[in-house]
């Protein structure tokens, strides 16, 4: 029989010494896939039972996870990836990719003798806690298949504007995606935006295993997905048999053999490869053994090669998946299912419950003579190898993938102003401020302007971003009119399309919104094109999209998130959209700074200082809640004082007397309550004072620094809230109001020891005016009045 790779050769008329290169380079890259799998049982095994640990807990890794993808990361990393491609693995494979990472020496001994441990290659990869060669972090299940898709949006954007290398050619985006993922619904959300977009260049290779963590998955499943990804606009190409077993087919009677397996339920499939061959023969005698050709199969197999035979399937057959993968053409998102067994190779292979299983001492003991691994070279990159050390060292000092340094980019940092231009008007609120401060960027030639990038999932306009969309454009990968102009239907939007745009519309998902934005804050590391992406959404929605947005974060993705409407202010939207909590996400979210301004004169400062930040080498993604409700604005400018405040958090709106017995602290739309209520105030309390907090989140954060760097010794350190309290009466109480939650504000009374009566929201809303929602949830002047009050009685 010819086999697959012979074929694929002479189909191109290869002369005959290539052919010979072909089978020499099959040879060795089967030998890393055993090399690979063992130094990531390896690793998990050493993490497990040798290496010590203080806590006494499992240390944990996924063994059988790991077996089940090794031949297809062993083919992509080895032989298929370019180096201008960009790769998320499904979290439980991290060991699989650790010691590629090791092999192609990106990764150390000690960094796997440390897995999972302080300083140690990470659980699941990480692109800013591991020191291998991580492109996008995966761990929650899903958003590393999801932003794969995005990623590819935002390198055909920076394409499309010029701004990459010409001569290096589009990367693919590859997804090494377990089965079980399917199961996320961000997942499908992802595919039909990806569709409406015309993705491309994406690759998604699905381990499908049939396990989930605690159970096998529904037979036929697999129809299901080919039907989907087709529907989207992808290619599927199947990878269901390996060479022995297609062999096996075309022998008499082999193709009942193939409706037996195509008709075999997963659990039993799953059982019989956990029994092994003496399993395979009892069934196959019992269902097929009437036929002479099952029975002579049978009778020219062992157990173990019966069993080898059984488990033939395309994701462990490197012949069949290297031509899977080299077949690929053109641009076309494409999609592998792979057949694959869930501990592959290994003693518990096939066991629904081996998902967080572990091999014992004895039975590593007996995998590792099976592979030819001596004690003492368990970690040796050559050891139980039928290579030579040159043949190796050559291979691998060839391979494409790790052939260039150019993974990771730092490109030129943005330009940006000394202020920007406050929109001037007597009533303003801050959503309405934030969309003037863009159009009024949009209008400029700069390169700030050119590389600010927007979306919004389906509230562009009700979010304020219209202004600027009509002066930049809609992006599309393709010129698209605006129908509505060309038809002279009047419409305040122009919503033409074109590569020139600067904003992305998506529709009404969270998570793809998060993404899309992660994307975008990784496009100077992965395409060497820094961009200023900013999103807006109902700040109620941010919670629809956490676990994208704490995915994005962890992997120090750089962006703006606009949270708009926000509060109860939100009036007649009624509960469902009046956000609560969402100041305390902004504070308790790594990677994330929070700001909640009241005047647009501190947004446009907090604007500009974030467009520096997200570029700064120690600097995160920024996240303003703004508000619709209309303030009357400051009718004065910034000093340079002032404006270092409202960055740092908080400045005195009204500056107390030293020793003041009583201050007044508000945030964001409940500044004119907190005013009304200081003007109640200032002639019966002497020294009253009125602190304007713009981020709750940078006044604690310093707060904290500020004690942390007192214990190492910086004994007159001070943080910006130590300095503004400062001048206040030990004993001096402070009423705290926020259109959120109240514990947002609360712990300023742990700063200095004073009492604290904070209000805010601690309730779901309702329908109604403003005034009306503030009286009802005691965020009202009155209802200030009313704390100041029990302050002093408390005292």
């Amino acid at each position: 029989m010819v086999s697959g790779l012979y074929h694929w050769w002479c189909m191109r008329r290869v002369p005959e010494t290539k052919i010979q290169k072909a089978a020499s380079r099959l040879r060795i890259l089967r030998e890393l896939e055993r090399k690979v799998l063992w130094l990531a049982t390896w690793t998990i095994h050493h993490a497990n039972h040798l290496r010590p640990h203080s806590d006494g807990l499992k240390v944990g890794g996924h063994q059988a996870s790991c077996a089940s993808v090794a031949t297809l990361m062993t083919a992509l990393y080895f032989d298929v990836l370019r180096s201008q491609d960009r790769v998320a693995v499904k979290p439980h494979a991290s060991p699989i990719f650790h010691a590629i990472q090791y092999l192609l020496g990106r990764q150390t001994r000690e960094g796997l003798e440390l897995f999972r441990g302080l300083g140690g290659a990470q659980s699941y990869p990480s692109r800013t806690k591991d020191t291998d060669d991580v492109d996008f972090s995966t761990g929650s299940v899903g958003l590393g298949a999801a932003i794969t898709l995005f990623g590819s949006m935002v390198q055909d954007y920076v394409r499309n504007k010029g701004w990459s290398d010409p001569n290096r050619p589009p990367g693919r985006m590859v997804a090494l995606v377990g089965d079980a993922e399917l199961d996320e619904g961000n997942v499908f959300e992802a595919l039909l935006e990806g569709w409406k977009h015309n993705v491309r260049n994406v690759w998604w290779v699905i381990d499908y295993n049939r396990q989930s963590l605690d159970a096998v998955v529904e037979d036929r499943i697999q129809q299901r997905f080919d039907t989907l990804f087709e529907s989207m606009g992808w290619k599927v190409i199947t990878l269901k048999y390996g060479q022995r077993l297609e062999a096996a087919f075309a022998r008499p009677d082999g193709e009942a053999l193939r409706e037996w397996i195509d008709d075999c339920p997963n659990l039993l499939y799953s059982a019989l490869v956990y029994k092994g061959g003496a399993g395979w023969r009892e069934v196959l005698a019992d269902k097929l053994g009437h036929l002479s050709g099952i029975r002579k199969l049978l009778s020219d197999h062992d157990d173990a090669s019966l069993h080898a035979l059984m488990t033939n399937l395309g994701g462990h057959d490197m012949e069949t998946v290297l031509n899977a993968f080299h077949t690929v053409e053109g641009d076309q998102p494409t999609c592998f299912i792979a057949y694959t067994v869930k501990g592959y190779g290994l003693p518990f292979a096939g066991h629904k419950d081996n998902h967080a299983g572990l091999m014992n001492p004895e039975q590593m003991a007996a995998y590792q003579r099976a592979q030819a691994v001596l004690p003492g070279q368990e970690w040796d990159p050559l050891a139980g190898l039928d290579l030579r050390e040159a043949e190796l060292r050559t291979f691998l000092a060839q391979v494409e993938f790790s052939v260039s340094s150019e993974r990771r980019f730092d490109p030129p940092r943005i330009s940006v102003p000394d202020k920007l231009a406050v929109p001037h008007a007597d009533v303003m609120s801050t959503q309405e401020g934030f969309g003037r401060l863009l159009s009024n960027l949009g209008k400029e030639s700069t390169d700030l302007a050119a590389r600010l990038v927007t979306t919004a999932p389906d509230v562009t306009v009700s979010t304020n971003l219209g202004g600027w969309v009509n002066r930049r454009g809609l992006y599309d990968h393709r010129a698209r009119a605006d129908v509505f102009r060309e038809q002279h239907v009047l419409s305040a939007q122009k919503w033409a399309m074109s590569p020139a745009g600067q904003h992305i519309e998506l529709g009404i998902a969270e998570n793809n919104f998060f993404l899309l934005l992660a994307a975008f804050g990784l496009s100077g590391s992965l395409f060497d094109a820094r961009t200023l992406p900013i999103g807006a959404l109902y700040d109620p929605f941010i919670a629809r999209g956490l676990d994208a947005l704490n995915y994005a974060c962890y992997q120090d993705a750089r962006f703006i998130l606009v949270g708009t409407p926000s509060g109860l202010a939100l009036a007649p939207e009624g509960g469902a959209h009046q956000s609560i909590s969402t100041p305390l996400v902004g504070m308790g979210q790594p990677g994330l700074v929070a700001f909640e301004p009241a005047y647009v004169v501190e947004l446009a400062e907090i604007l500009r200082w974030s467009f520096a930040h997200l570029q700064d080498e120690d600097g995160s993604s920024v996240y303003l809640r703004l508000s619709t409700r209309p303030l009357t604005q400051l009718r004065r400018e910034l000093n340079e004082t002032m404006r270092r405040q409202v960055v740092d958090g908080g400045y005195w709106h009204v500056v107390p007397e030293r020793g003041a017995e009583l201050v007044l602290v508000c945030c964001g739309a409940v500044t004119p309550e907190a005013l009304e209520a200081y003007s109640a105030l200032r002639d019966d309390i002497p020294g009253i004072g009125l602190l304007s907090v713009t981020s709750a989140d940078r006044l604690h954060a310093g707060w904290l620094s500020a004690q942390r760097r007192r214990q190492a010794g910086e004994h007159a350190c001070r943080s910006h809230v130590e300095l503004l309290l400062s001048a206040l009466d030990p004993h001096a109480a402070m009423v705290t109001v926020i259109d959120g939650h109240p514990a947002t504000l609360s712990w300023l009374g742990s700063v200095a020891g004073h009492r604290v009566v904070p209000l805010g929201a601690e309730q779901f809303g309702q329908s109604g005016d403003v005034l009306d929602l503030y009286e009802q949830y005691r965020l009202n002047a009155q209802a200030i009045l009313d704390a100041a009050a029990r302050a002093f009685l408390d005292e």
